[in-house]
């Protein structure tokens, strides 16, 4: 009888165990955490072992410097591996360093929509996660690398997530040299910029495991593409917005204010308000457009005793989206929300006006 309690006992364990095990598979968190547990060495290993020579693989990504440059580590990995690698994008790239860094680096990406899923039986989504993007989320993935926090609603069989990290192209890095291969330097350059631009030159979140990724990758890289890459940051047609900003532009108190009207790419407000953080003297700077149907505020200052972020949702949060860090921030707003006699006449004195009570 005793024996017979003992091997029900161990057939109990067993169960919960295999219990635990399941509820485990599906949640991306405890996935996470047994990856991160593991080595790079094995962590390449479980990944590897996923795909077959004959497999189609997808990468699914939304298209930034960390996304490609990661998505083009892993079609690196897999190259001799599988029998088709393909990487579609959900969003439209419009930002002139993105396009500078396809063109230069020759990043083989299509749109996602432009095929048909069924073309695939294996998918990967890197830099991003299911519930990120509804177009992301009509797939399920076989593998989701990512450095963001981790979300739920969603599994995979293979989930290595590190949010601790500054960018996922030094996850990438990490898998590259536990593969023994020597990145090219189109792939160095692009694994060094995303590291780069992701961590913004190591002011943001970074772990000795970024800046370790970093310096191998300087060695490979080619300097000249890069600076090309970096400075690609107007276009053309872009420059009647200097002369917009400079025309509307009111200093007040060391704050620039300016609003540049409709604009065809928010980008270039980015581009704008970057610039005049150049200017000597100079704490803040507020630059707004009009994009579509929506307002657009970019925030910036020096981060010393200030914080965009918080002020960008003390203005803005009620009536959009809006937030950020202490150095920068942006908010956008349905016309709609704004108040009947702002829409239509909205200007840099507007801007001036609603910041101000703010600032004091």
């Amino acid at each position: 009888m005793v024996g017979n309690g003992k091997t029900n006992n161990k057939r109990n364990k067993s169960q919960s165990t295999k219990e635990q095990i399941e509820q485990e598979t599906i949640s991306p968190e405890a996935s996470a955490r047994a990856t991160k547990r593991m080595s790079n060495r094995e962590r390449l290993r479980a990944f590897l072992s996923l795909f077959k020579r004959e497999d189609h693989v997808l990468i699914n990504i939304v298209a930034d410097p960390d996304a490609m440059a990661s998505a083009m580590a892993i079609k690196r990995i897999l190259a001799r591996r599988v029998e088709e690698i393909t990487i579609g994008h959900v969003n439209e790239i419009k930002r002139v360093n993105n396009l500078a860094m396809i063109q230069f680096l020759k990043i083989p990406l299509q749109r996602l929509r432009t095929f048909k899923k069924d073309k695939f039986n294996k998918f990967i989504l890197v830099d991003s996660q299911p519930v990120h993007n509804p177009e992301l989320a009509r797939f399920q993935y076989d593998a989701v690398i990512d450095h963001h926090p981790i979300t739920t609603g969603w599994d995979a069989p293979f989930v290595d997530i590190r949010n601790e990290y500054g960018a996922t192209a030094s996850m990438l890095t990490e898998y590259l040299r536990a593969a023994n291969i020597k990145p090219s330097v189109a792939l160095s350059t692009a694994l060094f910029y995303a590291i780069k631009t992701d961590t913004q030159n190591f002011v943001k979140k970074a772990t000795a495991q970024d800046v370790f990724c970093f310096q191998y990758l300087f060695k490979r890289i080619n300097q000249n593409l890069l600076r090309r890459i970096e400075n690609a940051d107007i276009r053309k047609s872009e420059l009647k917005y200097f002369k917009l900003a400079f025309d509307a532009m009111k200093i007040s108190k060391n704050r620039v204010y300016a609003h540049l009207g409709k604009v065809a790419n928010p980008d270039i407000l980015v581009v704008v308000a970057d610039f005049f953080t150049h200017v000597h003297e100079i704490g803040w700077v507020f630059i707004s457009g009009i994009y579509g149907e929506k307002l657009v505020v970019i925030f910036r200052c020096d981060g010393y005793k200030k914080d965009a972020g918080k002020l960008a949702q003390r203005l803005f949060g009620k009536v959009g989206s809006a937030g950020g860090h202490r150095q920068s921030a942006r908010a956008e707003v349905p016309l709609k929300n704004l108040d009947g006699h702002l829409v239509g006449h909205f200007s840099t004195r507007t801007l001036q006006r609603l910041t101000k009570k703010h600032l004091t």
